[in-house]
Parts: structure tokens; C-alpha cells; sequence
């Protein structure tokens, strides 16, 4: 089913590659430059939609421009949306939508998986059926219920290696891809699924086609990306961690210490350890961390690496990134890897 996509979203190519709605991250650029390029390119809405409307319009001032021409359907952007779903406004969110209409959003991380099926009615009867809607899970059983009721056009599979926010209790993508996959087949539900969580190759992409997965998701990849609107020293983190299983943990506190409060109990979120997970695990308090973190914040680049304290969300793949490119060559270099392997693999079969 690996070329399943190309018929809703007539720009992508096969296998597919996705640029993942990064919040902060996923701006017009880096969406419009992934989809350009034969991706498909998720502006991150998040938990708060103010700025989406005019996100979309500078994304499809840049559609617009593009040369050659994204293939699209007439009147649908190639592109899509995320959302945060336990802080997006939905009304806000519909209202954006109507005026450019996205090829797909996405949704994730609501309080409660039912949250979801207003969020489903209302975008498929605001575009008439022309947004996809994708749903974001991160177990068997999430992937289960979401199949029988939202019934999404596709599932998005997060492992446990990803890097930024996800379910706090996960499986990795090497056994939570086939068993959501059985499941899917046992249910006779025909529901493409993409694999996120710690692929940032050609080798992560071959990998998770062969444990079932009809294309990937990346997003730690696409932080040492050129049109990546990051600061240089988060940047330059990106590039410097090796060994992402050990160098990046699993923890609330670099959101306790940015003041945001209102993820769902079951979520945290995986980054590079620094001086703020150091100290948290030594005993800090929460208060005194967020004090710190707030005077981090006016060190500029010095703010980030092992002893600063700005967050770097990363997943356990950040020691295979070495340099930044631009999208398009991080694509392609990921589709070559891909296919040298395939042949790879039919000479020694």
C-alpha cells in the first residue's frame, strides 16, 4: 500500500515521507518546501489556533509561487495541518480551514479519544469530504478505538523513541507497527498507517515499510533543516548529541518549566538532558526551575546545550543527524538510502 497516498494527495511520492507539524517549527516554509519536494508538509496548528489563518494564507502565498506548480486538487492546499487537540479551539480551527482549505489534518494528544469526533464531523463537513482526516496514537488499543470511531483516513503511529510530546507509556515502532497493523486487519478496517519515532533515514523508512507501515513520519530530521525557523543553538544541539537513547529522556519538566500546564495526564515529552532535567532529578523544585529557565531565556544561543536550560526537543535518532541541509535534499537523500537498499535486497534474495 505504499503508494496508497497518491491518489488523495496527487503531489507525494512514493514511499511516502512526512514533515511532521512541529509546533513553533512547522511554519510555511518548511511545510511548503517538504511538499515541493514530493513530501507532504504539515503546518503545526498546536494547542492554539490564533495564528492558523494567517499561517495558511502565507502557506499558500507560497504554494502559489511555487515553480513547478504542487499538483493539487483545485481548491485544496498540498499540504496539511496539525493540531494539539486538549487546547485547539475548534471554532477558530473551521473558520481557517474554509478560507484554505488543507489536503489533511491532523489530530492528537485530546483528553479523551471521543474529543476527537466533533473535531472529525466538523472538518469533513466544512470542506465537503476534501480534508483528509489523520489521527495521531500511540497504542494498540488507541488505534482500535480511533479505527471504529473516528474512522480516520489515516492513522499516524508514534513510537516511543519519538522526540518531542507523546504518550508517556509506549511501545517502540518495531512492535507497536505490526500488532496496530494485525489489529487494523482483524477489524477489516482498511486504514493506511505512517510510522513516527526515531527514523531519520532511508534505513528507518525501509524499516518501517517492512514491519507494515505504508510511510514515515519525521520531525527531529527536519530540526537541522535550512528553512527550520530554530534558533542556532538549538540547532547546533540537534548536530551535537549522540547517542540519542541516553542523551535524550522522557520528563513533564520542560514543559513545568515553560509554564505550559495543560497536557493530558498520560503525556510527556522526550528531549536532550541539560542543566534543567539535571537539576530537576537532583531535587529542584519546579518553581525554582521555571525561575531559571525564565533567565535562560535571555542568553540567547548560549541558552541551549548540556549546562543550559532551554529544551531541546529531540528524538532517540538525533545522533544519526550531522549536518543541515535543505528540505529537498534531505528528502532526497532519504528516498536514495531507501532505494539502494531495495536493490540491495533483491540481488542478495
Amino acid at each position: 500500500m505504499s503508494g496508497c497516498f497518491t491518489k488523495d494527495y496527487p503531489w507525494v511520492r512514493p514511499p511516502l515521507i512526512v514533515a511532521a507539524p512541529m509546533l513553533k517549527v512547522s511554519l510555511a516554509p518548511l511545510t511548503v518546501a517538504a511538499s515541493h519536494a514530493g513530501g507532504f508538509g504539515f503546518l503545526a496548528a498546536g494547542f492554539d489556533t490564533s495564528s492558523l489563518s494567517s499561517d495558511l494564507s502565507a502557506a499558500a502565498r507560497l504554494v502559489q509561487d511555487c515553480s513547478p506548480p504542487i499538483p493539487s486538487a483545485t481548491g485544496v492546499l498540498p499540504l496539511g495541518v496539525g493540531f494539539q487537540n486538549w487546547g485547539s479551539d475548534l471554532d477558530l480551527a473551521v473558520t481557517a480551514i474554509r478560507k484554505h482549505v488543507p489536503a489533511a489534518v491532523w489530530f492528537f494528544a485530546p483528553v479523551h479519544l471521543s474529543d476527537l469526533l466533533p473535531w472529525a464531523k466538523a472538518m469533513r463537513e466544512a470542506t465537503n469530504g476534501r480534508t483528509k482526516v489523520w489521527v495521531q496514537v500511540g497504542t494498540v488499543a488507541q488505534a482500535v478505538e480511533v479505527a471504529q470511531t473516528v474512522q480516520p483516513d489515516v492513522l499516524v503511529l508514534q513510537g516511543s523513541d519519538a522526540g518531542g510530546h507523546g504518550l508517556k507509556q509506549s511501545a517502540g515502532l518495531i512492535s507497536l507497527v505490526p500488532e496496530v497493523v494485525d489489529a487494523l486487519k482483524e477489524m477489516n478496517a482498511d486504514i493506511p498507517v505512517v510510522a513516527a519515532g526515531g527514523i531519520v533515514d532511508g534505513r528507518g523508512l525501509a524499516a518501517a515499510l517492512a514491519l507494515g507501515a505504508d510511510g514515515i513520519c519525521m520531525g527531529t530530521r527536519f530540526l537541522a533543516a535550512e528553512e527550520a525557523p530554530i534558533a542556532k543553538g538549538y540547532q547546533r544541539e540537534i548536530l551535537r548529541v549522540k547517542d540519542g537513547g541516553v542523551s535524550t529522556a522522557r520528563t513533564e519538566i520542560y514543559d513545568l518549566a515553560r509554564g505550559i500546564l495543560g497536557w493530558p495526564a498520560d503525556y510527556d515529552g522526550r528531549g536532550v538532558i541539560n542543566r534543567t532535567y539535571q537539576d530537576m532529578k537532583a531535587g529542584m523544585s519546579n518553581e525554582e526551575n521555571a525561575k531559571l529557565y525564565d533567565e535562560a531565556t535571555k542568553a540567547g544561543d548560549n541558552g541551549w546545550g548540556p549546562e543550559g536550560r532551554m529544551t531541546t526537543w529531540a528524538g532517540t535518532g538525533v545522533g544519526l543527524i550531522n549536518q543541515v541541509k535543505p528540505v529537498k535534499e534531505i528528502l532526497g537523500e532519504c528516498w536514495r538510502h531507501y532505494q539502494r537498499l531495495s536493490v540491495q535486497n533483491e540481488v542478495t534474495s
